[in-house]
């Protein structure tokens, strides 16, 4: 039979099922009378006419109700399949569909389809003959769905149909639904309600642990996690049609894994290889069904954790179908619909979408049911009587995939419905503003919580402790472990007498002989082994009683009662007094017996239900039986010599000759001799007939010997040949048939024995040639004590004996029960492991009571031990000593396949079975692992197979089995269950629509809540069942594959979710911030450290990026608000600082408060992603670099007006400094150097920004000084002015310069005092360094202008001179101006002064170390400068001349629009012997000369040689003027003479183009200025020379220029200046 899955029809608590009894196909003239059932399963061949044997291999497929199951395939014409199927039905209005298929090497064809309406099928428990139908061609549709066939074929197929009641269910019950189902078969047609019949009579409650489902689901061997080598009921694995097995198709698929496809690709790998434990076996089952509890063993109550939300429903199976169906039509893999706990089918995706009243029926009858079946539940596994909305998702068709996975189908409802609401609310609320912008400053900031913690105080107990005892099945049900001997009558009854029989008389009690030394007087043989009794006297030993003789050593081996043997013996020689006196002596003896032990006869009555008078009947009889002893009794035996293994050498040539004795009483056989072989095969069958049940087969092997010696001992006694070992079987012990390997033992302490012998006995006792053998008989007399005691006394409790000592494991029962199992045992040969290995059975159908893994694993364990540890004595392997077991090779391994099976579907669900709340169930849940592993060891060591599957496997796959389902059933009913557990105030109202118990993208409210329940679920794992599961602790660590697995499947759901989330967007940012920090946590707490994930980058980060980005960029908002309202209410306090100590005021701190408040709530997020941690970074950055300028713009705008306050500009400036502090410090909490390039070159660009604003608001402070320090200078000039005396002063006169020093800078010094005293009090350090390095630069350069190089205006200095020299009129002017200008010419004393002066100035702004360096100071342009024209005061004017030309080399560049040309050709010579320099200058004509003039132009070129040393030498020339020629040719040669004190680089030639005018001065037209420096490699140079307006010249030239100026006496200085300071002259007409 084949597992069940959880599926109810609408009307029915159970399922129907129809088991299906495919058995073979024939045709109507073949021979009928072969139509026999042999057995249950199989039925002999029939012929099938018409099919060609090499053109067909046929199989059989089966469709009901969506549900596909198929044959293996069968080749040639009379195909027999001899298969069952078992189908759970839900709707009877359907029909059952059997197609035939002929396996083609490309494709099937489709022989024939019979269609059988299942109205017309009856109900029947038993197996029927079948019915003939016939193959017809086409089928008929009716609203896509099949109705009936047509167009008959000549095929025949034969079929049994039947529905039967589910097993294991109470009589009472049984007998009320076999009631309702015979009505159904007697409507036929007519409509019955059974649910009106329901309501009317409720069921009783059963009192055993049952469940509605079929008994032998969950262990069947087809769906056996482990095939047996032994298994011959299933098609080997590697059969050629590759036909998955049906029944695995039958388990409930999860859906959940399906749906999401590739979502779910990491569990679903990891269950690949679940539900069948080897690779060959993976392709049968698409998806592991054990993690819904398809065994069915666990009930209603308990497998909440495996069921699966309503939306998630599959159309997986009626796919696969018809992609199989065009391919392969031989592989079918299905699933059944998912099925609530109410038991309401929903398979809306594989059938037509219902209609609107029909849905509403469904609806009614689901909340009827669901009311119905409450009460049964416990009252916290009720889940939401709601129909998920999801179920309403239709798909387009039976066979289409959904075109999106039930997440999906969640979010687009909630999208839809959101979107409603949106537009319905858009009138009322303003559209413009988004709903989740929080009002006031810096919104964003608050309600994030990052430092969530989710461990609650208390982990959900998410399954009832009461479930387990209240409708859990013990254990597995199957045709081993169900007990069947429980119903057969006629055997109980035999066995009851049998028991009666062994324990009135029990053999542990009887009689001991009363052995005396005797002698012999005739040659006698020992009754034990029939060697003589050697010697002249006292050669042995004899029973005074009953007369048996032995040797002494023998006497211990001889076991036959003496007073039944004396009594036998009388009886025989006619000593009828003697007989009678034995007799009375065993009489007495059993009433003793009886009265001694009443409870043990009380209890065999109890357990096979007999009554008193029918016991009492049965004692009498019983106890004549033991008393006639054998007289009445005879056998025939029938025993065959198959083989021996392992044999010792006996002969030289290290092997033996072995033969075999086999003596059954007086009568002895032998076998032929096998030479030279120790694993001899004889295969000779003997038959005996005994008339005495104490005798014993006597079975020997001996070593045939053929020498001298061997005759020698021939002669002496009866065995000449060397004895290899015996086996000594009491005949009392055989019964039926047996295959059975019997160790050789010794005979004497000296026998050199080893290996093993293997018989096959057949034995047929008078009176009782139909009884079962023994070992069956022991089996019913077990399993009848076992289900009397768990199930009738214990309530479905198994009591566990208490037993200690090694031998514990062999107590089963209490003592009275454990005395009747091994009495029978002892009498009946039946063998302690073959008792323990029934034991092991019995238990496994209650396997999951408490306490009963515990003792299976022992005994299991000890049943290992038996097999696998073989003796010296015997060479036979563990895998042949168990396939010689009398329990049954295949019989125990499909049991313990089963087993395996069941224990790996409970595991799937341990935190159902084994709640952490109990000790005892954890007890159990470890002792099952534990079994697991026995069984494990098991195939290892006793069957030998190469590679089962390993126990830590197995439980690894179970637990991630059971975590899947516990995550589909917590994010099923998150609401329910958080509310049930964590919600504290009881008066919230948790009234949530079924639309929104799941996930929504109107809010965030799910998530937490399923984060708080993933966390207690791996809690319980790490706290509760890592301690328990400690088997494998370098495999299995429970906590972390909770971790593990919970993260997975948490992570596909989020992130989906957030891409959802992200086109929407209609949560608040901080809800995304806070669902962020707890996603952070979890993954942290739990995942981060996992072997999986270690040392990974993990995704999360990037789910929640574009969140987190929006979060800043209205974080910025905030800020950018919060600056202004911070810099408002500090502009109204008037920038107080904040306190005595800081020089700032409150503005920077709560600008830079709110900042490193944003950025610790990013940094908490601890975002392991360098990546989007650089893409948050980038984006603060942007967000820092906005707020602080827009904060230094705002003070730079309103900062002059500032500048007349004492103290507010220094303050403002130190917050700008400030910002640079507190800049620096974010950029290090940023990372530093490890911050990204981008961010970290936006804080260093920003940094230089606020450097330059805080260098521009020290310009402009320092500038705001000016007029002041104007004033002050004038003063001092005035001062200086009055300084009289010579340049050279004397050692004794420099105290009265220092003294003028100080007199000269006394207006100075009183102005800066006061104001740096205060900005040293008031400003940072830094600024104050800005501010005297202003304040230097405003001091320097008005001395230099004041003092040393006074401004000259329109009246005085250069311009004068320019003008008067100009202009012929004002010589006189000018000659005034020199005498009165020639006191601002410094003296050398003066400028000593001032010197000294400088000295003070500077050490004042060096303070001591605490301004600004002496080394900036000495290297300050403005002081190198002021020096600089100091110095040049003192030089001479030849001096000045040659600076002036070495400094100013572009006078003449930068001539953008020239005024003409001139083409000069100048040739320089050196005089070899005095070194003179000579130059040559040819001008040889002008171009394109620009000149307006109403008169005459007359052009002329006037060259100067301008230089040091030219006092005494011509210095100018001037060509001849050309009358109205704009390009007049000269051709005019003039010689130069240089001297030899300085080379050519100290020379200059001016060329200047004038308009000659008579009584006036010439007028300029240009100027061009050449460098001899630059021909005096060449020595000449011919070029045109543009002409510009004027000379262009530095700070340098323009000192100079100053300087000579001033000296009116000199006439070199004085043309000089009028030289340089000429510039073209004004034109006519412009």
């Amino acid at each position: 039979m084949f597992p069940y899955c959880h599926q109810f029809p609408p009307t029915l608590p159970f399922p129907l099922t129809l088991p299906l009894s495919l058995l073979k196909t024939g045709s109507e003239n073949v021979h009928r009378a072969e139509l026999v059932c042999a057995c249950l399963d199989s039925v002999p061949p029939q012929s099938w006419l018409g099919l060609l044997e090499d053109k067909f291999n046929t199989y059989v497929t089966l469709k009901v109700q969506n549900v596909k199951s198929t044959t293996v395939a069968v080749r040639g014409d009379q195909p027999c399949w001899e298969q069952d199927f078992m189908f759970e039905i839900s709707r009877l209005d359907l029909g059952l569909i059997v197609e035939v298929w002929n396996k083609g090497l490309i494709w099937d064809t489709l022989v024939g389809t019979v269609w059988i309406a299942l109205k017309a099928i009856n109900q029947s428990d038993e197996e029927g003959p079948g019915e003939w139908s016939t193959l017809e061609a086409e089928v008929v549709m009716k609203h896509d769905e099949i109705c009936g066939t047509k167009n008959p074929t000549p095929h025949k197929i034969l079929l049994d149909t039947r529905f039967e009641l589910p097993f294991d269910i109470p009589e009472e019950e049984a007998r009320y639904w076999t009631r309702k189902l015979e009505q159904i078969n007697s409507l036929g047609d007519d409509e019955y309600s059974f649910q009106e019949e329901v309501q009317k009579k409720p069921l009783p409650s059963a009192a055993s642990q049952c469940s509605f489902e079929d008994a032998d689901s969950a262990v069947d061997d087809r769906d056996s996690d482990y095939r047996s080598e032994t298994s011959n009921s299933i098609p080997p694995p590697y059969h050629t049609t590759a036909q998955p097995n049906a029944s695995v198709h039958q388990f409930t698929v999860p859906s959940r894994l399906q749906q999401q496809g590739v979502l779910r690709e990491s569990c679903a790998d990891s269950l690949q290889n679940y539900d069948l434990d080897y690779q060959e076996h993976v392709a049968i089952s698409p998806a592991d069904s054990s993690r819904y509890g398809s065994s069915c063993n666990v009930s209603q109550g308990s497998s909440h954790l495996s069921e699966l939300d309503h939306s998630h429903e599959s159309a997986h199976g009626s796919e696969q179908e018809d992609d199989h169906q065009e391919g392969e039509p031989n592989h079918s893999y299905h699933s059944l619909g998912s099925y609530q706990k109410d038991g309401q089918a929903r398979l809306r995706e594989q059938e037509e979408p219902h209609g609107e009243d029909e849905e509403e029926k469904v609806c009614e009858t689901e909340e009827k049911r669901a009311d119905h079946s409450a009460a049964k539940l416990p009252l916290e596994l009720e889940k939401p009587k709601d129909v998920d909305a999801g179920a309403q998702v239709s798909y387009h068709g039976d066979n289409e995939p959904p075109p999106f996975p039930p997440a999906r189908a969640h979010w687009i409802r909630a999208i839809s419905k959101v979107r409603l609401q949106l537009q319905e609310g858009q009138d009322e609320a303003d559209p413009s503003k988004p709903p989740w912008l929080k009002g006031g400053p810096a919104g964003g900031l608050y309600g994030i919580d990052s430092m969530p913690d989710l461990r609650k105080k208390k982990p959900i107990p998410l399954v009832s402790d009461l479930s387990l005892v209240q409708s859990r099945k013990a254990g597995i049900t199957s045709a081993m472990a169900t007990r069947t001997s429980l119903k057969d009558e006629e055997l109980k009854s035999h066995v009851y007498k049998k028991t009666l029989q062994a324990l009135i008389y029990p053999i542990s009690c009887t009689t001991p002989h009363n052995f005396e030394v005797w002698t012999a007087t005739t040659p006698t043989y020992c009754y034990e082994c029939e060697g003589l009794l050697w010697g002249i006297a006292r050669q042995g030993m004899r029973c005074g009683e009953c007369g048996v003789k032995c040797h002494e050593k023998c006497q211990d081996l001889l076991n036959a009662d003496c007073l039944q043997r004396a009594a036998e013996k009388s009886s025989k020689h006619g000593a009828e007094d003697r007989t009678q006196n034995f007799i009375m002596a065993m009489k007495d003896r059993m009433k003793i017996r009886e009265r001694n032990k009443p409870e043990i006869f009380d209890l065999i009555r109890d357990v096979f239900c007999e009554s008193k008078l029918t016991h009492a009947q049965q004692m009498k009889t019983v106890k004549q039986s033991v008393l006639d002893g054998t007289s009445k009794w005879s056998a025939k035996i029938t025993i065959t010599v198959v083989c021996a293994q392992g044999l010792q050498a006996k002969d030289k040539t290290g092997s033996s000759d072995p033969y075999v004795t086999v003596q059954v009483g007086k009568t002895k056989k032998r076998t032929k001799t096998i030479f030279g072989n120790l694993n001899p095969v004889w295969e000779e069958k003997f038959y005996f007939e005994c008339h005495n049940s104490s005798d014993r087969i006597k079975v020997r092997v001996w070593d045939e010997d053929d020498d001298i010696k061997s005759r020698v001992k021939q002669r002496l006694k009866r065995e000449s040949d060397d004895f290899l070992g015996q086996t000594i079987i009491e005949v009392r012990t055989l019964s039926g048939e047996m295959d059975v390997w019997y160790n050789l033992e010794k005979r004497t302490d000296k026998s050199a024995v080893s290996g093993a012998i293997r018989l096959q006995i057949s034995v047929e006792i008078k009176g009782e040639e139909k009884v079962a053998p023994y070992h069956i008989q022991y089996t019913c007399l077990h399993e009848n004590l076992f289900h009397h005691l768990t199930d009738v006394q214990g309530n479905g409790v198994v009591k566990i004996p208490d037993a200690k000592g090694d031998d514990a494991w062999k107590v089963y029962f209490d003592e009275t029960a454990q005395e009747i199992v091994d009495e029978f045992a002892m009498r009946y040969g039946i063998e302690s492991i073959y008792q323990a290995m029934t034991h092991f059975a019995c238990l496994s159908s209650k396997y999951m009571c408490p306490g009963v893994p515990a003792v299976m694993s022992t005994l299991l364990a000890n049943i290992n031990a038996y097999y696998a540890h073989t003796t010296a004595s015997t060479n036979v392997s563990a895998s042949d000593r168990f396939a010689a077991s009398n329990f049954g090779k295949e019989r125990f391994v499909k049991l313990l396949d089963q087993l395996h099976n069941s224990l790996r579907i409970d595991l799937s669900m341990y935190r159902n079975n084994f709640p952490a709340s109990s000790r005892e169930r954890l007890q159990d849940l470890k002792s099952t692992v534990d079994l697991l592993t026995s069984i494990t060891f098991f195939r290892m060591k006793v069957q030998e197979l190469q590679s089962p599957p390993r126990a830590s496997q197995v439980v690894k796959d179970c637990v991630k089995a059971c975590l899947n389902s516990t995550y589909e059933y917590i994010f099923n009913n998150c609401h329910e269950l958080y509310s049930r557990e964590y919600q504290t105030d009881p008066n919230k109202n948790q009234d949530i629509p079924p639309e929104e118990q799941g996930p929504s993208i109107r809010n965030l409210d799910f998530w937490p809540k399923l984060i708080t329940l993933i966390v207690s679920i791996i809690e319980e794992d790490k706290n509760s069942y890592t301690p328990v599961l400690n088997q494998f602790p370098q495999e299995l660590a429970v906590g972390k594959i909770s971790a593990e697995v919970m993260w997975s499947l948490f992570a596909q759901d989020m992130k989906y979710a957030m891409e959802e989330h992200e086109k929407h967007r209609l949560c608040k940012s901080a809800d995304y911030m806070n669902l962020h920090f707890k996603v952070k946590w979890l993954y942290n707490e739990y995942v981060r450290d996992l072997p999986a994930f270690k040392g990974k980058v993990p995704e999360y980060p990037a789910w929640f990026e574009q969140f987190v980005m929006q979060w800043l960029d209205e974080n910025e908002d905030v800020s950018l608000e919060f600056l202004h309202g911070a810099l408002e209410r500090d502009k109204k306090d008037g920038f107080q600082q904040t306190s005595e100590h800081a020089l700032f005021s409150c503005s920077v701190v709560d600008v830079f408060t709110q900042l490193n408040q944003s950025f610790e709530i990013i940094k908490k997020l601890e975002c392991p992603d360098p990546v989007i941690v650089a893409h948050y970074n980038r984006r603060f950055a942007k967000t820092i670099g906005k707020v602080l300028m827009q904060y230094a713009d705002i003070l730079s705008k309103s900062f002059e007006s500032y500048c007349s306050k004492e103290k507010l500009p220094c303050i403002l400036m130190n917050n700008i400094q400030q910002l640079r502090v507190q800049l620096e410090k974010m950029f290090e909490a940023m990372g530093g150097k490890e911050l990204d390039a981008e961010a970290s070159d936006h804080l260093k660009e920003l940094q230089v920004k606020l450097n330059n604003v805080l260098d521009e608001l020290s310009a402009v402070f320092g500038n705001s000084f000016q007029t002041r320090i104007d004033e002050c200078v004038k003063q001092m000039s005035d001062i200086l002015c009055q300084v009289k005396g010579t340049g050279n002063v004397a050692a004794n006169a420099r105290n009265t310069v220092a003294q003028d020093a100080d007199n000269v800078l006394r207006p100075l010094m009183d102005f800066l005092d006061g104001n740096l005293t205060l900005f040293a009090t008031v400003c940072e350090k830094t600024v104050l360094k800005r501010v005297l390095k202003e304040l230097w630069r405003v001091v320097m350069n008005t001395m230099e202008k004041l003092i040393v190089l006074p401004p000259l205006t329109d009246h005085t200095g250069t311009q004068l001179i320019f003008s008067a020299a100009k202009e012929l009129g004002h010589l006189s002017k000018l000659k005034d101006h020199m005498v009165r200008e020639e006191t601002r010419s410094l003296t050398p004393k003066q400028c000593a002064v001032l010197d000294l002066a400088l000295d003070t100035i500077k050490q004042y702004f060096h303070a001591g170390g605490n301004g600004l360096k002496k080394t900036f100071l000495e290297k300050s342009p403005d002081l190198q400068s002021l020096r600089y024209a100091l110095s040049l005061y003192t030089q001479t004017t030849d001096t000045l001349i040659k600076t002036f030309v070495q400094t100013q080399t572009a006078q003449g560049s930068g001539v953008d629009d020239p005024v003409g040309e001139v083409s000069i050709q100048i040739d320089l010579y050196t005089h070899p012997g005095t070194g003179e320099h000579k130059v040559t200058v040819k001008v040889v004509a002008a171009n394109d000369l620009k000149w307006q003039t109403s008169g005459m132009f007359r052009p002329f070129v006037e060259i100067t040689m301008i230089g040091p040393h030219q006092s005494d030498k011509k210095r100018k020339f001037t060509t001849k003027s050309k009358s109205n020629n704009w390009a007049p040719k000269y051709n005019e040669t003039f010689h130069f003479i240089l001297g030899n004190e300085d080379g050519p680089d100290a020379y200059e030639l001016q060329v200047c183009v004038k308009d000659y005018c008579f009584a006036r001065e010439d007028r300029v037209l240009g100027i061009a200025v050449m460098q001899l420096r630059d021909i005096a490699d060449k020595g000449s140079c011919a070029c045109w020379c543009p002409l510009g307006r004027r000379i262009h010249m530095d700070e340098t030239g323009l000192t100079v220029l100053r300087i000579l100026s001033q000296r009116t006496n000199d006439e070199v200085a004085r043309e000089f200046v009028k030289l340089k300071s000429e510039s073209r002259s004004t034109e006519e007409g412009t």
